[in-house]
């Protein structure tokens, strides 16, 4: 197995995140009271319990390395999430900030932040 890791991001309620998530092409790869772990391809993101979490405030966020970061953006396009500045759930278009790679963001339900971006 390659070394990896993964993300550890909150979740009000599982079923509603799973839901989410499972639009964009993630299954349920283990879940229990306390943790969850969801799977799409080689992506894995694991939640963990956190009903009083204001998704307007949260500050927890991941970074998401792909081969086609075109691809993925396509792909989760078609679950018609909004694209404005201010939804919560949404998903932005690309974007460049000064050196970085070119990205664009997910703002999952519970307000928690994807950069997603070409390897």
């Amino acid at each position: 197995m390659a070394d990896r890791i993964t993300a550890n991001l909150p979740s009000r309620d599982f079923a509603a995140t799973a839901a989410f998530y499972g639009a964009l092409g993630f299954t349920t790869g283990f879940r229990d009271d306390g943790w969850m772990i969801l799977k799409r391809d080689a992506l894995e993101l694991e939640f963990f319990p956190h009903p009083d979490l204001d998704p307007k405030t949260s500050w927890f966020s991941a970074c998401i390395r792909v081969d086609d970061v075109e691809a993925l953006h396509g792909a989760w396009q078609s679950a018609g999430l909004p694209a404005d500045t201010e939804s919560i759930p949404r998903l932005t278009g690309f974007f460049q900030p000064g050196n970085a790679p070119r990205m664009f963001a997910l703002i999952d339900a519970d307000g928690s932040l994807l950069r997603c971006m070409g390897n």
